[in-house]
């Protein structure tokens, strides 16, 4: 058996006969006809059964017809392939993703995306996960980093990032003082959370429920920037992941901790259009995406329940003829300080 014969008989099932095959192939009816027999003394089976005119596939025949069709459609995508990898990555590349991964993760990976790929023109929005699911689905957009678990037939998840929800409040909240601090603590008190229904929601909640607090939520909101600014104003306190405020938990304008005895984890994976060759392009996206997550702020320093950030300077002393002192040598920042 050889890739010719599996060709004639794809032929032959699309054409319906013997001539119609030799036809569509360019060959003459009877090299046709002389390449099933072949094929038919080899398996000593029948391949098509000729009635009158016409024929019919025999179930050895269906079987072939089946491996053609992957042989064929596998040859197709590794030519593709190759063809693919020897060409510069050109054209858009859309990508999809909730609020915090739009701004903490996505702008890393255009950079390193752009430095590999600078003919590649990748677009961003941002948006809930229904929203991206739906783009997804309908091509108009290539990939997405969303909130696990996404469980769809028809999408691929790949797991990416498991980042450490941490309990946020402002500096000067009375939780901001406590060493150590525990579910009870946060039994009536002031939430600003993200909106209900939202996977990040769902491990939030799932804790409430576990260890029986009863949030009075102020606010619901899918922006993190409003809930921390929110936070910043004392109208509430919040639950989010360590990388949407490791910029403020360094300067000192939020405290962030852990809460004792709890392991708040939120999955975030890649999603895809399930087919049967990855693009390309989401290759290339991926493979940039690992290259920059060892860079990412994943998770507080501090293994115990509560990190403090270093204090916010000061503001200058006036001396007394009212010129400012002579100012302290600077100390460098640390290259591992959030960007």
């Amino acid at each position: 058996m050889d890739l010719r014969q599996l060709e004639i008989i794809r032929a032959i099932a699309e054409a319906g006969s013997f001539t119609g095959a030799g036809d569509k192939l360019h060959v003459s009816q009877s090299a046709i006809s002389r390449q099933i027999l072949l094929l038919e003394e080899e398996l000593n089976e029948a391949v098509f059964l000729r009635v009158g005119r016409r024929i019919r596939i025999t179930p050895a025949g269906e079987a072939l017809l089946q491996l053609s069709h992957r042989v064929f459609q596998d040859l197709k995508d590794t030519v593709s392939f190759i063809s693919d990898s020897r060409q510069a990555l050109r054209g858009p590349v859309r990508l999809v993703g909730g609020m915090t991964v739009s701004l903490y993760v996505f702008p890393a990976l255009l950079r390193e995306f752009r430095r590999i790929h600078p003919q590649a023109d990748l677009k961003i929005w941002a948006g809930a996960t229904e929203r991206c699911t739906a783009a997804i689905r309908a091509g108009t957009a290539d990939l997405g980093m969303l909130t696990l678990p996404i469980e769809e037939p028809d999408l691929v998840s790949v797991p990416a990032l498991a980042e450490e929800l941490l309990l946020v409040t402002s500096p000067t909240h009375p939780l901001a003082r406590k060493k150590r601090i525990v579910a009870q603590d946060l039994r009536k008190q002031n939430f600003v959370l993200f909106e209900a229904g939202s996977n990040t929601r769902r491990v939030i909640d799932e804790f409430f429920v576990r260890d029986n607090v009863e949030p009075r939520i102020v606010m619901e909101t899918e922006n993190v920037e409003i809930i921390k600014a929110l936070v910043r104003t004392n109208l509430g306190i919040s639950i989010v992941s360590f990388q949407a405020v490791a910029r403020e938990f360094a300067s000192g304008q939020l405290f962030a901790a852990r809460i004792a005895g709890q392991e708040l984890i939120r999955k975030t994976g890649w999603v895809y259009a399930r087919a049967n060759r990855i693009p390309r392009s989401v290759q290339e996206v991926l493979s940039a995406f690992e290259r920059i997550r060892p860079k990412l702020r994943l998770s507080i320093a501090s293994k115990g329940g509560v990190s403090r950030p270093k204090p916010a300077p000061a503001p200058a002393a006036t001396a007394a003829n009212g010129s400012a002192p002579p100012a302290a040598a600077s100390t460098p920042t640390s290259s591992n300080e959030p960007e």
